[in-house]
């Protein structure tokens, strides 16, 4: 992979990962802009540079992180468990629809036009506490998101809504969500690549992650200021129209 590629993927990895357009949909569909080849490495490359971003909430939310809240960490444990189980029943399935771009404008395109509704139904909330029982809830809304183009930002939030948190609330739970989600993701893929992997493989991986750690920073910045502003709309709006393309060109 040249300096180039690397630059756009870890950009367009840290840029989307929190905001609900879909991460994984969005490095699909720059791999195949980019004509690069869809191999094994290229796969776990778009996973593990994810721990950038991961990085990027723990810095940034490092108080409540370090805060001891048995109860916080509790509730991410139970919001985890669901991904984690079906994900890794289903992997060899969600590896397959990884290389459909079709899937991945079909969930953009549904995504938005849900996102859109939630966004006008539920956008007053007045705000709750999430529960153990809600947060179960949340984790399974989540498994959605194994679906190329749905977003885990996305479903997580939407799922936030539906249970009555704002959108703030909602949104900041996704981040905290994605801590343990990413991180077994990364060390899985880790895992899985281990004996593949070279010295050109682990500096092409560094710098994906410092990059995409620079990125998600400035990304979860900008959101949450949005969000509060304009609510989720617009991304659905843009979600919409990025898959009616993607269909377009790809017809």
């Amino acid at each position: 992979m040249s300096f180039f590629d690397i630059f756009i993927l870890s950009f367009i990895e840290g840029l989307t990962e929190f905001i609900p357009v879909s991460s994984t949909g969005h490095l699909i569909l720059t791999g195949q802009l980019l004509k690069l080849e869809h191999t094994e490495f290229l796969k776990a490359f778009d996973v593990i540079i994810q721990f950038g971003a991961i990085l990027a909430v723990l810095f940034l939310y490092r108080e409540r992180f370090l805060k001891i809240d048995f109860q916080f960490y509790k509730k991410l444990f139970i919001a985890f468990l669901p991904a984690a189980v079906i994900g890794f029943f289903t992997k060899d399935l969600i590896n397959q629809w990884m290389e459909s771009t079709a899937i991945v404008a079909w969930a953009l395109i549904i995504g938005g036009v849900v996102m859109i509704w939630i966004d006008q139904k539920m956008g007053k909330n007045s705000g709750i506490e999430l529960n153990e029982k809600k947060s179960v809830l949340v984790g399974f809304i989540q498994c959605l998101a194994l679906i190329p183009g749905v977003s885990r930002s996305g479903a997580t939030i939407i799922g936030g809504q539906l249970l009555g948190l704002t959108r703030e609330k909602a949104a900041e739970f996704s981040f905290f969500l994605a801590v343990p989600t990413m991180c077994a993701a990364t060390v899985y893929k880790l895992w899985k690549i281990r004996h593949s992997l070279e010295g050109s493989h682990a500096v092409d991986l560094g710098l994906g992650v410092i990059l995409s750690f620079i990125f998600a920073l400035l990304a979860i910045r900008f959101f949450i200021s949005i969000v509060n502003k304009y609510g989720f709309k617009w991304f659905g709006v843009y979600r919409i129209l990025l898959g009616a393309v993607v269909l377009f060109f790809n017809s």
